[in-house]
């Protein structure tokens, strides 16, 4: 069952966006049962150890995406993103769920974060 900041969120999307949001929700908490869900940088954010993935639904799909997008294992290069750190998938109708792959990058991210840390947390610079 989706949590709080999950219904707030999904509830201001009247088409297939809800829906989808719902649907990813349920797939980050089979994944990382322990994630938290919360409403934050205006998009529903799960942290595990500091933000594991995010969801930000635009007027024609939802961008779903990791903060160590650039560290998760994508054979396929379905992530996008130009940055070092930060990669997504835009998800343009519900038929875009790839419930499989998105779990496998999710526990990864949440492993990732038990293994090195809050990922929004950059190390100190050596002096």
């Amino acid at each position: 069952m989706a949590d709080t900041a999950t219904e707030e969120y999904a509830a201001g999307l009247q088409d297939w966006r809800g829906d989808v949001i719902r649907e990813l929700d349920a797939i980050v908490r089979e994944a990382a049962p322990n994630a938290t869900a919360l409403i934050r940088w205006t998009q529903l954010v799960w942290e595990l150890g500091g933000p594991i993935a995010y969801a930000r639904a635009a007027s024609t799909h939802v961008t779903f995406g990791f903060w160590r997008g650039a560290e998760l294992t994508d054979a396929e290069g379905s992530l996008e993103g130009s940055g070092d750190r930060m990669m997504h998938v835009e998800i343009t109708g519900p038929g875009d769920v790839r419930k499989a792959q998105f779990a496998a990058w999710v526990k990864e991210a949440a492993d990732l974060n038990e293994a090195m840390g809050d990922p929004t947390k950059r190390p100190a610079e050596p002096s």
